[in-house]
């Protein structure tokens, strides 16, 4: 048990976790200022929020990607398979999420519209911020790419690795 507690530390000041967490929690932060200059609100509820602007979700696998191709080399495998990952979230984000927040936008009007003595009436909204447009996602991956290339100089210059 003490063994699998001393290998903490080394995780958590990994680089690429690191450059990672750091690309998605800017994301996240970014996100209540970009619903603020969309809709003039202020809804801090969208630090935890999925879909909008950017993706956080493409952020964190391309920081985690971009950290990677630098340290270990763009032509190692973990980061060919940290390439598909990221691609995969990618096209999932702008497929099936974005589909089924519009799907759940439609269904959202469709029990509005019913007879107030439906039994649907009484249904929770669903939820229809889940996917994101492409321009959220190549914003995220932007993102991603810039904190990790600016984490990876200063990680360098730092610890001159």
């Amino acid at each position: 048990m003490a063994s699998k507690i001393s290998h903490i530390p080394a995780v958590v000041s990994s680089p690429a976790l690191i450059a990672a967490l750091l690309s998605f929690s800017i994301a996240q932060i970014a996100k209540v200022f970009t619903h603020y200059h969309a809709t003039g609100k202020v809804d801090y509820s969208r630090i935890v929020g999925s879909g909008g602007m950017p993706s956080s979700h493409t952020a964190l696998v391309v920081g985690l990607c971009t950290s990677i191709g630098l340290k270990e080399g763009m032509q190692s495998s973990i980061f060919a398979l940290c390439l598909v990952f990221s691609l995969v979230v990618m096209y999932d984000a702008t497929g099936v999420r974005l589909h089924a927040g519009r799907q759940a936008e439609v269904l959202n009007q469709l029990i509005v519209e019913l007879p107030r003595d439906h039994p649907l009436t009484d249904s929770r909204p669903l939820r229809d911020t889940l996917g994101h447009t492409p321009i959220q996602v190549v914003v995220g991956a932007i993102l991603g790419m810039s904190v990790a290339y600016a984490h990876f100089v200063y990680w360098m210059s730092t610890y001159s690795l």
